[in-house]
């Protein structure tokens, strides 16, 4: 009988789906139909989910497992930093290693253990790659260039510059003051660039930032397939970079500290050459272990099932705390 892990990095939810433990192993159909039905449950265990994170074997060189992220509504995303620490910590304690790689869709990267955040918070440290900016990588158009990086886009906000960073889930970032990043812009925007529009058909993850200090942000993230959502691990390292890139010359070796709705993460920004190389650090938090019978679980019948919280929240909660008053 399979056991999903709900998980969660800086509060960004998931269940953790390992197929190898299901005979016959559920299609991807199966599992975006199953993240539908999990989000549209009247079940609190069950619906505060921003996606399911399925685990696999990788047949990849050198490679523990493979990820893929199922959104909440049923779409397939390139990258998750949030998901890959939890799930690097799954696969750590599966195999008994610390240092390893993980096939996702678009790269093989590399995860390992980090410093306890504090008793009973666990972090891992995650490789976010490929950097992009063209156009392609989004796709985007109409927007007057190839790229965007620091300029303003008067058809979306005319008081505000933009720069657009696939890495690879395609991000459009903004600075701004905290009354702006507070008011309701994000919350017409998001939705807009995720619906039908001319310039992002397939819609982008939008990222509204202030700088709190030097290398100090707070980002907030409207996400493609889940809204708004607590953090996005691809989005708050996307927008370290965007801020080294934009506000402080390009001077790089930089840690970011980056304050979201649910904590905090640690982004580690450098370049080699023309080559960007970014990590992203924080927790990788156990809510709970679900254990299911096949049949039931993909038929919707999650009564059935037995979920098993664990103590971990309250350390993290905890942690988020002593964060607050330091």
């Amino acid at each position: 009988m399979p056991t999903l892990r709900k998980v969660h990095g800086s509060e960004n939810r998931f269940f953790i789906l390992d197929r190898t433990q299901f005979d016959p192993e559920p299609t991807l159909d199966q599992i975006s139909q199953l993240a539908v039905q999990l989000k549209q449950s009247d079940d609190d265990r069950f619906n505060d989910i921003d996606g399911i994170l399925v685990v696999d074997h990788s047949d990849h060189l050198g490679c523990t497992g493979k990820m893929t992220v199922v959104n909440a509504d049923g779409s397939i995303a390139s990258m998750c930093g949030n998901g890959l620490r939890t799930v690097a910590r799954y696969l750590a304690e599966q195999s008994g290693q610390t240092k390893f790689l993980v096939e996702t869709q678009d790269a093989d990267l590399h995860v390992e253990q980090a410093e306890t955040l504090a008793p009973e918070v666990p972090a891992f440290g995650v490789e976010i790659a490929p950097v992009r900016f063209n156009a392609a990588a989004f796709p985007f158009a109409e927007l007057d260039g190839n790229t965007v990086l620091n300029r303003p886009l008067p058809q979306l906000a005319p008081d505000l510059d933009f720069t657009a960073i696939a890495v690879p889930n395609p991000h459009l970032i903004s600075f701004m003051d905290h009354e702006t990043l507070t008011g309701g812009l994000q919350s017409q925007l998001g939705p807009y660039l995720n619906g039908q529009n001319p310039y992002f058909p397939d819609g982008v993850n939008l990222n509204f930032a202030e700088i709190l200090g030097p290398d100090e942000l707070f980002v907030k993230t409207y996400e493609r397939g889940v809204g708004f959502t607590n953090a996005c691990g691809t989005g708050m390292t996307a927008t370290s970079l965007a801020y080294v890139l934009n506000h402080d010359q390009g001077d790089f070796d930089h840690v970011v500290t980056v304050y979201n709705p649910g904590g905090m993460v640690k982004v580690h920004v450098a370049r080699t050459g023309q080559d960007y190389a970014l990590r992203l650090i924080a927790n990788a938090t156990t809510l709970g272990n679900w254990t299911i019978g096949d049949n039931a679980l993909l038929n919707g019948q999650f009564d059935q099932g037995d979920y098993q919280p664990t103590t971990e929240e309250i350390a993290y909660q905890n942690w988020v705390k002593s964060l607050q008053t330091n």
